[in-house]
């Protein structure tokens, strides 16, 4: 009987953890990041630090050079493809809603196909403005 109240102990412990990030917002692991103007690195992490062909989750966050995130106010991202051959330019625009951690977003996006694809990234807020392009292989 005992082992079993130290099983359910753990187990919804181990549970509840998981459900809230440990505290934090996670992020995942790193697909790709690069510079975003005013000393900022702008990070792009899935959970299984890739990027897909459809509909998926990701993060965006914003660091400064010592690694702390860092609250960037609004921000936007299109993954834009350029048009090849007789295919059109694609533009697909990535939503975002903030997590618990500042500087750390959200997103949501479907990628209409594998390839590559440019991260036009936008942000407006206490850090100032800036841009980043990030160029990613979507699988």
């Amino acid at each position: 009987m005992l082992k079993t109240v130290a099983f359910l102990s753990l187990l919804t412990f181990t549970l509840l953890s998981f459900a809230c990030g440990g505290g934090g917002a996670s992020t995942g692991k790193a697909i790709k990041s690069g510079p975003a103007g005013n000393n900022l690195t702008a990070t792009l992490s899935s959970a299984d630090g890739v990027l897909r062909n459809g509909k998926q989750n990701f993060t965006l966050t914003f660091a400064d050079q010592s690694g702390k995130a860092v609250d960037v106010g609004s921000v936007a991202l299109n993954f834009f493809m350029p048009a090849m051959g007789s295919m059109a330019a694609m533009n697909n625009p990535a939503s975002f809603t903030t997590t618990d951690t500042p500087g750390v977003y959200a997103g949501k996006v479907d990628l209409e196909m594998a390839g590559e694809w440019q991260a036009q990234i936008t942000y407006d807020g206490p850090a100032g403005k800036g841009k980043a392009t990030i160029t990613i292989t979507a699988q």
